[in-house]
């Protein structure tokens, strides 16, 4: 290589990324949901993507990824160029549950660098409008007595693990059945197809307020404004069981610190806005508020927390 043109490439090398980082970014931005549209997890993505267009001056394009418990989705953001076009909205089962669950990943706990924290929101325990069930204890009852079934949304999502954890806690045998999203979830038990299912409060929420699910216990510390009416799994004899879905935002590992910071800016301030607040709040959910660090602290966390449930569970690995 010529000297001049050596020393201009050694001296673009050397620039600093917050410098670099003014001009990203140069094309639209991906944001991967490893889920079905509907469920919370798209619902999240959702809320920010044009928050963060308008900040970033460039499209945030969300794209669902759906398949293999959110491995699928998970897998191609990990492998994508860590140029600072592609992130991903992860949840419990991708970037915490699956590693227990999974033989092999397509990915590894350092695949990824962490954003922020998004939205946590409490899981519900339903039955179907129909159901003679009315309260945890009947359904305990007969889970106990009798065959029980329970839909879930994906292996390895909240509603699974939250599942899983409530048998352990009541010792119920019930079947699990699962689904690949929460709406096809929902649509199982609408259908009567399954006597109850643990979800994310937002995708249940709106069945409950219309009367076509019956809400029996919250997985919160405690209850939840939208459903002043319904208990706690304390309340309803379950203790031991406070649990909060969370949905965030990850990068590819490698992407410049800059650029996080950027992103996560970008986020903060979608979720400062008053109309996503109000959103947020009917969604009976709150927003995430930790830093990159710290949240990747957390995501550390909740995979020692479900590794126990998983192992406790006898969970064979997929």
């Amino acid at each position: 290589m010529p000297l001049p043109r050596l020393l201009t490439t050694v001296a673009l090398a050397a620039l600093p990324w917050t410098v670099l980082a003014a001009d990203w970014p140069t094309r639209p931005v991906t944001m991967v949901v490893p889920a079905a549209p509907g469920g919370t997890t798209d619902i999240a993505a959702r809320l920010l993507a044009d928050r963060m267009s308008q900040s970033l001056g460039q499209t945030v394009l969300v794209e669902n990824r759906a398949g293999a418990g959110g491995v699928i989705g998970t897998g191609a953001v990990a492998r994508a160029k860590p140029d600072c076009h592609t992130i991903l909205m992860g949840n419990i089962g991708p970037l915490a549950s699956n590693y227990s669950l999974y033989r092999e990943l397509p990915y590894g706990p350092d695949a990824f660098a962490p954003i922020k924290n998004v939205l946590l929101v409490p899981n519900i325990l339903v039955v179907n409008q129909d159901s003679l069930l009315t309260s945890v204890e009947q359904l305990v009852a007969q889970g106990k007595g009798k065959a029980l079934t329970m839909a879930t949304s994906g292996i390895g999502q909240s509603p699974h693990m939250s599942t899983e954890m409530f048998k352990q806690r009541t010792g119920i045998d019930a079947t699990l059945i699962p689904h690949s999203g929460a709406a096809p979830a929902v649509t199982a038990l609408l259908g009567g197809q399954v006597d109850a299912m643990i979800d994310n409060l937002p995708s249940s929420l709106p069945h409950v307020q219309s009367g076509r699910f019956r809400a029996l216990a919250v997985t919160s510390a405690e209850r939840v404004a939208e459903l002043p009416d319904v208990p706690t799994m304390a309340e309803a004899g379950v203790p031991d069981m406070v649990v909060s879905a969370w949905f965030g935002l990850v990068a590819p590992a490698g992407t410049p610190q800059p650029v996080i910071d950027r992103l996560y800016d970008a986020a903060s301030g979608a979720l400062k806005e008053p109309q996503v607040r109000e959103r947020i709040a009917a969604l009976g959910a709150i927003p995430g508020g930790e830093p990159p660090a710290e949240y990747g602290a957390f995501i550390q966390r909740e995979r020692e927390t479900w590794r126990k449930i998983v192992e406790a569970a006898g969970m064979p690995k997929q």
